[in-house]
């Protein structure tokens, strides 16, 4: 009777997989109400099972709520049973509103009247068997099967192929020969060939080896690992020999894909390094001020950027300093909504080169050349600003949302490149141009290098120079803006965001060459390459990074000036 009874789940399985018995979009709940008022559990069992294959996204929540005994038989005035949920809140008379399950609709007595609501207890619920539960559990393991969701159907496939179980080979076998995304078909052929190695024929498990071997997907790893245990101890040469072979596939991709995405993390993080050097590459290597406070600048920019989200959405509630007010919102969603970061980039540059040249005019522009006493001086000005911070904004960490087109991913061969890590390279190159074309392509540009080589000169052939310095520091200052509000897409922004950063920054500064730019860009990708090559190496981040830092150590003992040393015909230095 079993065997039967399997057989003919099976092939009702493969029938609606494959298309030869189909069901509308809405076609599900009809069939869960002739269920419901089947009178035998075998009845029952027959109509659920038919559901396999359908795509209505209604069947997990009826079949749920039938489960948790939350499905109810109505009897008409006239003796018609109307299977109903009931959902809502209870009035004063324990009633809740009663939704018909067929068509999930409001249930009338008439058509025109008002929509009835029914009390559990004095309702009749649907019963069910654990035979039936089962097969309410084989419609919902296949349910995404069907699903237009392409990341939803590939999970649901991978998840029954490392489920192993042989009962649903038919439905994935069925799903091979009508699916046509071919990242679903790659998981489909490792779904099945992952449950072969369960079969019985050992022709079948050679044919799924020789499968994996092809594949060599990373996730088949740990059953590739257990088919060679039970090969080895059933003393099966062949079937050994094979699950080795794929087992070395698997290892030599896995070999590439960690290279690759070694390669490509190392790239992402000395793009983050670069793009948060880069402001003070100008006020530390070119201007010579050593500020402690360019890690607040990249704060501005990322409160910014949560004030503009905020702006863009409902409003922000603030209270500075015990005074409360309400920023009002635009309320705006969808892509309006995620466009508040094109937004958010030159206002995060334009507050932070405010703030900048706010610090230059009243603190800055009195400590030129004197390096101990403007460090001294900006790291007032960073405590200063961080207390700000926690009066305006609060002492915990504000969540800045990504928009859709920062938040996903592409995988290539199980190379994973994120949307956000891949923006970061490119932005991280668009400012080193504009850098670049501000400095050697503009009046201020010239006037900029003229005053930084050689100050006395310049300003004896008229350049004002304090106003050439006041701008300078706030296109540093607004570059460290323009990071920070990269940085509140890939982590939380506090009041100390800009000090996880501080030491990086002046790190990557010096190494490339104090005043050098093309050296911070080659210090910056260097630091973060070596950064994550050694955390794979040695398979420890904190001993990684340790080692970068001790390598650098060594390497500015041997070249103090850095990997490229700016020269200067200024007799001050």
């Amino acid at each position: 009777m079993n065997f039967f009874h399997r057989a003919r789940r099976l092939l009702a399985l493969a029938a609606l997989s494959l298309g030869l018995v189909s069901h509308a979009a809405d076609s599900a709940r009809p069939i869960i109400a002739k269920a419901a008022l089947a009178e035998t559990p075998a009845q029952r069992i027959t109509l659920i099972s038919s559901l396999i294959g359908s795509g209505d996204e209604s069947i997990a929540p009826l079949l749920a709520a039938w489960k948790e005994d939350a499905l109810f038989v109505f009897t008409a005035p006239d003796g018609t049973k109307i299977p109903v949920q009931l959902s809502g809140d209870k009035d004063n008379k324990d009633a809740q509103a009663a939704v018909r399950i067929d068509n999930g609709q409001p249930l009338h007595f008439v058509a025109a009247g008002p929509a009835l609501r029914l009390v559990a207890s004095e309702l009749a619920a649907v019963e069910h068997t654990s035979a039936l539960r089962r097969a309410m559990k084989a419609v919902l393991d296949l349910l995404d099967l069907s699903t237009p969701d392409l990341k939803k159907r590939i999970s649901a496939i991978q998840t029954l192929g490392f489920a192993q179980d042989a009962e649903k080979l038919a439905a994935l076998q069925a799903r091979q020969k009508i699916e046509t995304a071919p990242a679903a078909q790659l998981a489909l052929r490792e779904a099945i060939a992952l449950i072969g190695l369960k079969d019985a024929s050992t022709d079948v498990k050679l044919a799924s080896l020789k499968e994996l071997a092809a594949l060599h997907t990373i996730g088949s790893a740990d059953a590739l690992k257990a088919a060679l245990k039970d090969a080895e101890a059933a003393n099966h040469p062949s079937l050994a020999a094979a699950a080795r072979l794929a087992l070395n596939a698997v290892d030599r991709h896995l070999t590439t894909v960690n290279f690759f995405g070694t390669l490509f993390r190392g790239l992402s993080l000395g793009s983050i390094l670069l793009v948060v050097a880069l402001g003070l590459a100008i006020t530390f290597g070119l201007m010579g001020v050593i500020n402690m406070a360019h890690g607040e600048m990249i704060a501005v920019g990322a409160y910014t950027t949560y004030v503009v989200q905020n702006i863009f959405g409902p409003g922000l509630a603030l209270s500075p300093f015990g005074f409360s007010f309400h920023l009002p919102g635009l309320n705006t969603s969808g892509w309006l909504y995620e466009s508040y970061f094109i937004f958010a980039l030159p206002l995060s540059f334009l507050s932070a080169a405010l703030v900048g040249i706010a610090m230059e005019r009243t603190v800055i522009q009195w400590l030129y050349r004197r390096p101990l006493e403007s460090l001294l001086a900006t790291w007032g000005v960073s405590l200063f600003l961080q207390q700000f911070f926690r009066r305006v904004f609060g002492s915990n960490n504000v969540q800045v949302s990504s928009p859709s087109y920062l938040s996903d991913n592409w995988t290539f061969n199980d190379i994973i490149f994120g949307w956000n890590r891949v923006f970061v390279i490119g932005f991280a190159g668009l400012i080193v141009l504009g850098v670049w074309l501000v400095l050697t392509r503009t009046s201020l540009g010239l006037l900029i290098r003229a005053v930084m080589q050689n100050r006395n000169m310049a300003s004896c052939m008229g350049v004002r120079t304090e106003r050439v310095n006041m701008l300078t520091f706030g296109l540093g200052s607004g570059l460290a803006g323009l990071a920070g509000a990269f940085l509140s897409q890939i982590g939380n922004v506090g009041p100390s965001l800009g000090q996880s950063y501080i030491v990086d920054c002046f790190m990557t500064v010096v190494v490339g060459g104090v005043g050098n730019l093309p050296g911070t860009v080659v210090s910056a990708f260097g630091i973060g390459l070596a950064d994550q090559s050694l955390q794979q190496i040695l398979l420890n981040p904190v001993l990684g990074k340790i080692t970068v830092l001790v390598a650098i150590i060594l390497f500015l003992q041997w070249r103090p000036a850095g990997i490229f040393v700016t020269k200067s015909r200024s007799l001050e230095g």
